[in-house]
């Protein structure tokens, strides 16, 4: 039998969520049902879906991203990353956001399920947010103002909660078809 092999969306936004690339399929799910032809109205389209179904205009950082979306009766989980852009050995200013478009498996749960089926603490649903996100401690704990070692603890109460041994074993859990 084969196996369908599952297309990533990917998409690169700056701050004000102005499309900077993205590939096709990022461009199908978007688009979905419309397909202009390509060019401006094409990316007007993609422009006018990202801020309308996955920005939140209170927030236009990386956390401002929703975790998921439904597309044509589909489930699409949105995953965002900072991308830290380098020239010639200076930082840009304008941040610049990959987000990664993928259908969600039936049965895999999302955040707020795993949190309330292992009774999370906010902090440590929030804490699981961002790991899933594939932030490191120290990025998740400039981003939650706290520090390192309490990012450590956290998901270390998470592990034993979920009863996995790893970080990788939480996420596993969170894309895991449920039973």
């Amino acid at each position: 039998m084969d196996t369908v092999v599952a297309r990533l969306g990917l998409v690169v936004v700056d701050a004000s969520l102005n499309l900077l690339a993205s590939n096709p399929e990022a461009t199908q799910i978007l688009t979905y049902p419309d397909q202009p032809e390509s060019g401006h109205l094409l990316e007007a389209l993609v422009i006018k879906r990202i801020r309308s179904r996955l920005g939140d205009r209170k927030s236009l950082t990386q956390a401002g991203f929703v975790g998921e979306f439904v597309s044509a009766r589909r489930t699409y989980l949105c995953r965002s990353f900072p991308l830290n852009l380098a020239f010639n050995g200076h930082e840009s200013r304008d941040p610049t956001t990959v987000l990664i478009l993928e259908r969600k498996r039936n049965g895999a749960s999302t955040v707020e399920e795993i949190s309330k089926r292992f009774g999370l603490t906010r902090r440590e649903h929030e804490t699981v947010q961002l790991l899933f996100q594939g932030l490191t401690s120290k990025e998740i704990a400039e981003r939650m103002s706290i520090s390192a070692n309490t990012v450590k603890a956290f998901i270390r109460l998470v592990m034993i909660k979920m009863n996995v041994s790893t970080r990788s074993g939480i996420v596993g859990k969170i894309v895991e078809p449920r039973s």
